[in-house]
């Protein structure tokens, strides 16, 4: 990829396309390139498999509500795979795939879509998914923040949907990376829709990856279907950061085939023939092409793989919905280091409501 400092084009950065054809250099892939391809294949695959459990699992009554990763699991795990284990990630609920690729065991996550708070490993660097929306922007650049002032030489990532960039928290985490040059990369999921509103109804600039310019950040507009693509600008904007040359907003051109959560019917506002002309750039089919034609995975392997990650999951699913739920005091435990005096007082009032309410029932 030639190093731009600012990219509007509105021709996203392509290097396999959806015949699984290679149309650009392959990228630097570490001593052993099939080994990799293996690994990013069965990443994505593992994350398709992952949502469409957690799915059935909403459906039966034993999960919370879902926003499905289907169709944007090229994007979820390229992003997350130059990373060292000192890198912070901060997602909304779209990048379940990059926190499993950061190590979060498989059943914390399926824990928490019970709707219980679990204990995310710290060694991960990774926040717990945010719902807020765009929230998570600012987390990442202050965490990128404190690393500068601290010399830890550890890079920030803050990922969002295309609707989070009309939220203001967006652009000031923007405005705040470029003033102060924070060892941050910041990437828009743009797949098309805001829960019903579409993408021209969010911003008149002909790309996200077009208001990186007005913050004086370089910007880039990238093929999120094509995992290559994304791993290669991510690892040239991680790497970027790290050296200290300030922060980076990559777009991922993607799209969301699935409803926007399980609480969501996405028939009423969009048309099915732009959903199945998605569903033929599908990231993992682009990908299994590439490993086919290579000679790297063969059909036996690849069903024996799917196998494998059908039983992973369907266990650590076993294991999660057979842990205890929450204290319903715990949540405190989690909202620092320390309670405020405010944060006490409530944490008390809550307790002697339960001991009361224990009481009158027996």
């Amino acid at each position: 990829m030639t190093t731009q400092q600012i990219d509007t084009s509105l021709v996203p950065y392509q290097l396999l396309n959806e015949e699984g054809q290679l149309v650009g250099p392959m990228p630097d892939l570490g001593p052993s390139p099939s080994e990799t391809l293996l690994g990013f294949y069965r990443a994505m695959s593992q994350a398709r498999i992952f949502s469409n459990k957690i799915i059935a699992l909403q459906r039966q009554g034993r999960a919370t509500t879902f926003g499905s990763l289907l169709g944007q699991e090229a994007t979820a795990v390229g992003l997350a795979v130059p990373l060292q284990p000192q890198d912070w990630l901060a997602t909304s609920y779209r990048e379940i795939a990059s926190h499993i690729v950061k190590g979060v065991p498989l059943t914390t996550l399926i824990y928490s879509f019970r709707g219980f708070t679990p204990s995310y490993p710290r060694e991960t660097h990774c926040l717990p998914i945010q719902i807020v929306i765009g929230t998570q922007m600012l987390h990442a650049v202050g965490l990128a923040m404190g690393a500068k002032l601290s010399g830890d030489p550890a890079v920030a990532v803050g990922v969002c949907g295309d609707g989070a960039t009309s939220e203001g928290d967006f652009n000031e985490a923007l405005n705040f990376a470029g003033v102060f040059q924070a060892p941050v990369v910041l990437v828009v999921q743009n797949n098309g829709w805001a829960i019903s509103v579409p993408r021209h109804r969010q911003s008149a600039a002909p790309s996200f990856a077009a208001r990186g310019l007005g913050f004086g950040i370089p910007s880039h507009l990238v093929d999120g279907n094509d995992i290559l693509a994304v791993y290669d600008v991510m690892r040239q904007a991680v790497e970027r950061a790290r050296s200290g040359a300030g922060p980076t907003l990559i777009e991922t051109l993607t799209y969301r085939i699935g409803a926007h959560t399980t609480a969501d019917d996405p028939t009423r506002y969009r048309d099915a023939q732009e959903v199945a002309s998605w569903q033929g750039k599908d990231p993992i089919t682009r990908l299994r092409r590439l490993l086919f034609s290579q000679e790297i995975l063969t059909e036996a392997q690849d069903q024996e793989m799917q196998r494998e990650l059908e039983n992973e999951i369907n266990q650590a699913a076993s294991e999660a919905l057979a842990m205890p739920p929450n204290a319903p005091e715990a949540f405190f435990d989690w909202m620092g280091e320390g309670l405020s005096p405010r944060l006490q007082a409530q944490r008390e009032d809550l307790l002697h409501y339960m001991r009361q309410h224990q009481d009158g029932r027996e």
